[in-house]
């Protein structure tokens, strides 16, 4: 039982290559080459993760890839609109990038890489601007950190010890 749904989840995810390097490595009898695939994975209702795989061949790179992305898969709460719940800002190495929600119709606003992990998440509408670095691997990590210190209004509720009515009671539009 439990085995057929976790089949079932993985026939759900989709996957996307976001790059492939070749790095070479400098050995006795000369340059070594391999390959280097960044994979994303998600399944459009906002579990996604991020993979890296290495081999000689393309193909075997990216499947190690997306294997690595399904044991590093995180939630990311979606807003019925499509956008996150709030703003932030994630870090990783120079990596610096900016998350912000954005209104029905706007779109996916995101550079090359950081594009892919957000459509498969299900994030429809979001603006994001990359800081630092423009190392794609730098980039679309500080990205997922971003999405992971994302919290749902529930979860702020619950932590402040409130319900989602009283803490929105005070705004008006």
């Amino acid at each position: 039982m439990a085995r057929d749904r976790k089949r079932q989840q993985d026939t759900d995810l989709q996957e996307r290559v976001v790059f492939i390097h070749r790095v070479s490595k400098t050995v006795k009898g000369g340059r070594r080459m391999s390959l280097v695939a960044l994979v994303a994975v998600g399944d459009g209702k906002g579990n996604v993760g991020l993979g890296m795989g290495k081999s000689a061949e393309v193909p075997l790179a990216i499947s190690k890839g997306v294997e690595d992305a399904k044991k590093n898969m995180f939630h990311v709460p979606v807003t019925e609109g499509g956008t996150i719940p709030h703003t932030v800002e994630g870090h990783y190495g120079a990596g610096h990038v900016l998350i912000k929600p954005a209104i029905e119709g706007t779109g996916v606003i995101a550079g090359g890489p950081v594009r892919p992990l957000f459509e498969l998440a299900g994030i429809t509408n979001v603006l994001s601007k990359s800081l630092g670095t423009n190392n794609a691997m730098n980039i679309i990590k500080a990205a997922a950190e971003g999405l992971k210190e994302l919290s749902s209004p529930a979860q702020t509720a619950e932590r402040r010890g409130i319900t989602v009515s009283e803490m929105f009671a005070g705004k008006e539009n």
